[in-house]
């Protein structure tokens, strides 16, 4: 008897990522925390210049402003509880400097465009079609910086809105870099304070609209994380303490699916690699002025050097 389900993934034999990959990773939480991944194995990658976004619109907007280079000026921000913010960025951004404010949402900008001409693959990860519009301006925003409740109207986006961002989407990002493969994806980290069927109706309509718009021939993929999450992880075991978001058991196991599918085997071989390093790096010895610590630690410095050679942009400082 079999007591556990799982979702059968075969190898990408096409657009595959290596070391000469460049990675832009956007979307929510759980883009960060693959993004960690590929910092750790010391991948050329960038995740969320504007901070977690957790719907297509805000994506498709900030996008938008990037290949447009569309700088923000101080009548598009606002001042709320002693700090400044942009609705349409994560709270990571926010400053107690309107000045700096701009000075870091320009720069992001600035970034995205470079990263969005120069990437390789772009992982988009998409969290809720749940989404908040800015009463006063009639705008849909990334975040409402706790500002009062009355100033928003709660929205449910619909499969078709959700579809025809992440058409625009591909199409803005293929106009200047029409030789990027994009992977969707669903956090499997669920927003239960919309409420648990609220959330299923959410999840779902995220799904249903990527499908959509994926054609690996014109290269843009889908990868189930949130399958993995709901079918091969089904028991709490799996989450953490707030039993919504994924631990980090859950992550790796969803990561190792990721690397399986997506990951070459030669790039593999190299990141067991960098793994051994990480351990030695990390190693603390009986003895640190023993003979053997010594040659173990010259050992480590060349196998270091080695790999940076190889590959310029790794760095184990």
């Amino acid at each position: 008897m079999n007591f556990h389900t799982n979702i059968l993934l075969s190898k990408q034999r096409h657009n595959q990522i290596d070391y000469k990959s460049k990675l832009l990773l956007l979307g929510s939480c759980f883009s960060e925390n693959i993004g960690d991944k590929f910092e750790y194995f010391k991948f050329q990658s960038t995740v969320n210049p504007f901070g977690i976004l957790f719907h297509p619109l805000a994506i498709e907007n900030l996008i938008t402003r990037a290949i447009n280079k569309d700088y923000y000026s101080e009548d598009e921000i606002v001042y709320h509880n002693e700090q400044w913010s942009s609705l349409d960025a994560h709270s990571r951004m926010n400053s107690l400097s309107k000045e700096d404010l701009l000075t870091n949402l320009n720069n992001a900008l600035d970034q995205a465009n470079k990263e969005i001409n120069e990437s390789t693959h772009i992982t988009i990860t998409l969290g809720t079609s749940w989404v908040y519009r800015h009463i006063a301006s009639d705008t849909i925003v990334a975040n409402c910086h706790k500002l009062p409740q009355k100033h928003f109207q709660k929205e449910l986006l619909s499969v078709a809105t959700i579809s025809e961002s992440l058409i625009a989407i591909i199409s803005l990002i293929k106009s200047i870099n029409p030789k990027v493969t994009f992977i969707f994806t669903v956090s499997p980290v669920r927003h239960t304070k919309d409420g648990f069927v609220e959330n299923t109706q959410s999840k779902s309509h995220l799904v249903a609209a990527i499908h959509q718009v994926v054609e690996p021939r014109n290269q843009l993929y889908y990868f189930p994380s949130y399958e993995i999450m709901m079918d091969e992880l089904r028991d709490y075991r799996f989450y953490s303490s707030d039993m919504i978001h994924p631990n980090e058991v859950a992550v790796n196991y969803i990561w190792e699916k990721f690397k399986h599918v997506w990951i070459s085997e030669t790039t593999e071989i190299t990141m067991q690699h960098i793994e051994m390093i990480h351990k030695g790096l990390k190693h603390k010895p009986f003895n640190p002025k023993s003979e053997a610590h010594q040659k173990f630690v010259t050992k480590l410095q060349s196998q270091i050097k080695d790999l940076c050679h190889k590959y310029p942009h790794f760095n184990f400082d």
